[in-house]
């Protein structure tokens, strides 16, 4: 459990004008409170909510996050009331600490499809009132997922983790924190099929003891590539997690032998040119794999993500995935909407923001909320949206929209606006007229076409797929 003097220290150390009294009183007065309580693991019940803290701080959080993490279970755990919280730390800690509050009332993962659906709905009217409420409540999950394996009750442990990978995990990808998600998915498949992932960890630590020159062999070449052609690259290779390769391995249907890209390779880059110029470099050197490439740059992903990818015949013959970015960019690819906290702190050069763009899901699971016929209908469309990868399309007038794979233009149509799917009659992808039920693709540029004695077909619901348009 971190001491007070060295969290004041940590967060110190990104927020120089951090008033330590302040903290300091957030430390000691969630300490006194949960006194009498311990966790399941028998430490002192305070090592919890210091290690949500820790997590925050990890991500250079607002003083703010970092003061509602040390206190987000006093009133839930009714060793402290609201205004108590109010009077000592101000309004805004108060307003964070009662939602995150709300949050913890709120049981995800039961049985009933009712309950689930309705505070589900909870959930997402709370996070968009202020996202920070989202962190915490992550944060908290992810400490709770570290020790999940002191709960002697096994069911106890399978709601917990089945609900964090319907819920939390999800919630995590589509905020654009990849760390925190990936925990929270290797945690969960940890508990739900311990023997699986047992076996690829065991091929894991049998590929790194054969084949441990492969990692510095490739990073030491690919730099040596870059440099000879004047891009300075930092290079750095990363195991996929054991969740990530399990689902691979299920999804293509392959053995763990057939995956080529267990190891992902990411260049760190200065600007935004030297990415292009490094993916040129990177394929005049070695054969690409076809189809592999995605430019995330110039269409990035509706979390803010924003890197190129590529697929190569690298050194000794072995296929190598190659991920490039700059700084900026790994910033948010690894910590999504609390890199806007990283960058207000560490850089002068803060990235564009793309709030409207990252947070447009929030908006459109709303949007659900507000057209479901019930709450059984809610869950299910949006269970939906969170889960689907995703295609990038053009209205014609360079707009992008962004959809869940398997799309059609009727869902285009209601995703641009609902009278546009009301009236629409038609379409035409990149300029030749298709059948409403045409999956688009990456790139399509469609034009709906309209009229307005036309309304909604119920045949279109045998083939649409967004939430928004069955709604």
């Amino acid at each position: 459990m971190i001491r007070h003097d060295d969290l004041i220290n940590k967060v110190r150390s990104y927020e120089p004008n951090l008033d330590p009294m302040v903290l300091g009183a957030a430390y000691t007065f969630s300490m006194s409170r949960h006194s009498a309580q311990r966790r399941a693991s028998g430490a002192p019940y305070f090592s919890h909510p210091a290690e949500v803290a820790v997590i925050l701080a990890d991500l250079r959080l607002d003083v703010a996050s970092i003061i509602t993490a040390l206190l987000h279970d006093t009133v839930e755990d009714g060793v402290a009331e609201l205004h108590e919280i109010e009077s000592q730390f101000g309004p805004i800690v108060a307003k964070l600490v009662d939602g995150v509050t709300k949050l913890g009332k709120l049981e995800l993962g039961r049985d009933t499809t009712f309950q689930q659906a309705e505070n589900f709905r909870k959930l997402l009217l709370a996070i968009s009132e202020d996202i920070r409420v989202l962190l915490v409540k992550l944060a908290d999950r992810l400490h709770n997922m570290r020790t999940l394996h002191y709960i002697t009750n096994s069911e106890k442990r399978l709601r917990i983790a089945r609900e964090t990978l319907d819920i939390y995990a999800p919630l995590a990808e589509r905020i654009g924190m990849e760390e925190m998600k990936d925990e929270l998915e290797d945690l969960t498949f940890a508990e739900l099929q311990s023997e699986a992932r047992g076996s690829i960890v065991r091929r894991l630590d049998s590929l790194r003891n054969t084949d441990a020159t492969v990692i510095p062999t490739v990073i030491n070449e690919l730099a040596e590539t870059l440099q000879k052609s004047g891009v300075k690259a930092n290079i750095m290779g990363r195991e996929k997690t054991p969740y990530s390769i399990w689902r691979k391995m299920a999804r293509q249907e392959v053995a763990f032998e057939q995956i080529a890209d267990v190891v992902a390779f990411r260049a760190v880059v200065p600007s935004e040119d030297d990415c292009y110029r490094a993916l040129g470099i990177v394929h005049r050197a070695y054969p690409t794999v076809p189809g592999r490439i995605k430019d995330y740059i110039s269409i990035p992903k509706s979390n803010g993500y924003r890197s190129l990818h590529t697929t190569v015949i690298g050194p000794g013959k072995r296929r190598i995935e190659v991920q490039i970015r700059t700084s900026g960019m790994d910033e948010v690819a690894e910590y999504g909407v609390a890199a806007h906290w990283i960058y207000n702190t560490a850089h002068n050069d803060a990235p564009p923001q793309q709030e409207g763009f990252r947070f447009r899901w929030l908006r459109e699971l709303l949007e659900i909320l507000e057209n479901a016929s019930g709450p059984e209908e809610f869950l299910e469309h949006t269970k939906l949206e969170m889960y689907r990868d995703q295609v990038f399309c053009f209205t014609p007038k360079g707009d992008l929209i962004a959809l869940p794979d398997g799309a059609t233009p009727v869902d285009f149509a209601y995703s641009v606006h609902s009278e546009v799917g009301d009236h629409c009659v038609g379409v035409k992808i990149n300029g030749r007229v298709a059948p409403l039920k045409t999956r688009l693709q990456n790139g399509d540029q469609v034009e709906i076409l309209r009229s307005s004695g036309q309304t909604p077909d119920p045949n279109w619901e045998h083939f649409v797929v967004t939430g928004k348009a069955r709604t």
